[in-house]
């Protein structure tokens, strides 16, 4: 039998955010696979090891995941970690892969767990806490109320977009372009809040376009709402 390979969700950085199910999955399991070259360095061990100090002692496997626009790169780093998945699978060991967040959400590994399931395997989802909902809990605000719209775009993919559907926004992986972004938010007139680093030591939280850096980092999301009258 062929092992089956889970997609778990840590969650956006506090690991008292981590679902029963993660921790658990990651106690009953010998390998663990996480997105990045050097295992322990990756941010998403280095959440879920605080929940779970058990993971230390895991046969830990690193999946490199390069951050490009490539597609024939990608492309290519996909398949090469379908294909180091596959031999720990086709040992009939089960691979846990902890990635950031909700894995349904952006989230590279789907791209691998359907190479993987293309190939004749087994792979279930386990979901995390999204960072948008994480982030609007911070911020003390809710995403959408009654009949509103909630509209999640890629920011740093999107620069075209206009904001200028009804409802609020969340704008994710906005980091890198932050300075086009924030002229984009100027222009919307919306009220407009931002996490960085949500659940981790160096969270900060921003409640206006002017505050938010132009230097922030990649772990930034923005809410932009609708204002009130």
């Amino acid at each position: 039998m062929a092992g089956i390979l889970y997609g778990v969700g840590v969650g956006p950085g506090d690991p008292e955010y981590m679902t029963l199910k993660a921790v658990r999955l990651i106690r009953e399991n010998e390998v663990i696979a996480v997105p990045g070259t050097e295992a322990k360095e990756t941010v998403a061990y280095q959440i879920a090891v605080q929940a779970v100090p058990e993971l230390a002692d895991k046969t830990l496997l690193p999946v490199p995941m390069p951050m490009t626009h490539d597609r024939e790169e990608l492309k290519r780093s996909h398949e090469k970690a379908a294909d180091t998945l596959e031999e720990i699978l086709k040992q009939g060991k089960n691979v846990v892969f902890l990635t950031l967040g909700d894995p349904t959400v952006y989230s590279t590994y789907m791209y691998v767990q359907k190479k993987i399931t293309d190939r004749g395997y087994t792979a279930e989802l386990v979901s995390g806490i999204p960072s948008f909902c994480a982030a609007a809990a911070k911020c003390g605000v809710s995403l959408v109320e009654w009949n509103e719209q909630l509209h999640v775009i890629p920011a740093v993919h999107r620069m075209d977009a206009s904001l200028d559907l009804p409802g609020n926004y969340v704008l994710m992986k906005s980091g890198r372009k932050m300075g086009q972004v924030k002229e984009l938010l100027k222009k919307s007139g919306k009220d407009v809040m931002m996490v960085e680093n949500c659940g981790m030591e160096s969270e900060r939280i921003y409640r206006s376009v002017d505050e938010i850096p132009d230097d922030a980092g990649y772990y930034s999301l923005i809410i932009a709402k609708e204002g009130k009258e």
